[in-house]
């Protein structure tokens, strides 16, 4: 239902996800920054997620000027602090569990406030590289996929904020059992595991499909 061909653009994305596995097994990459690469991942999801609902609630008022008015600015205000408060807490419990699983939080003797200023810290210039390229490739497929294409003028704003939980979930699911691996020593094979995973569900499901959830979207509105 959600299978779909592979674009140009999701050709950088393979290429980011193989990158951490290259580098554990051949260049000395450390399993757990990779692991903590992929958490802050979950966190560009967000934030680009942010940026398409602005996007699209800003083609709206351009389309449909004379009705939006100032009145179009409330509900997009509404959702965008729903998100970041719902997806905020999604994101927090991963980490916290990931943290303390692995080891990483009494290792490094980070709790969840100061892994706010702390994360860098954790991070080698390596794994830096890595989360810029994560970056990148995200704001690529965003450019090439959503805007050039024009799929905001299609897609929903509810349709888009829930569109990352899926790939969120899978993703965090699998970080966390990675974590376990971690506690015992086991990370360089669970990498492997983890970007199969992570490339099969970025890059062969289609998830612009949730962005058109018309049903739902017209059942609250109607409410």
């Amino acid at each position: 239902m959600f299978k779909r061909n592979i674009q140009s653009s999701d050709y950088f994305l393979i290429i980011a996800n193989l990158v951490p596995v290259i580098g554990v097994l051949a260049w000395g990459w450390s399993p757990t920054e990779v692991f903590i690469v992929y958490c802050l991942e979950t966190i560009i999801i967000g934030l680009l997620t942010l940026v398409k609902m602005i996007i699209v609630n800003i083609a709206r008022r351009q389309e449909n000027r004379s009705a939006a008015g100032v009145r179009g600015a409330i509900p997009i205000i509404g959702l965008l602090l729903f998100f970041i408060f719902h997806y905020g807490m999604f994101v927090a419990v991963q980490m916290g569990i990931f943290f303390n699983v692995s080891g990483i939080a009494s290792k490094s003797n980070i709790g969840f406030l100061s892994f706010i200023y702390k994360w860098p810290s954790l991070l080698s210039h390596d794994s830096f590289i890595m989360l810029m390229a994560f970056f990148f490739c995200y704001v690529l497929q965003m450019l090439v996929d959503f805007i050039l294409n024009q799929k905001y003028r299609s897609a929903s704003l509810l349709g888009i904020m829930f569109a990352p939980y899926v790939r969120v979930f899978v993703q965090q699911f699998t970080v966390i059992f990675g974590s376990i691996f971690l506690s015992f020593g086991a990370g360089k094979i669970f990498i492997i595991i983890f970007a199969f995973i992570k490339i099969v569900f970025e890059v062969l499901l289609d998830f612009n499909k949730l962005y058109n959830w018309e049903s739902f979207t017209k059942g609250f509105q109607s409410d």
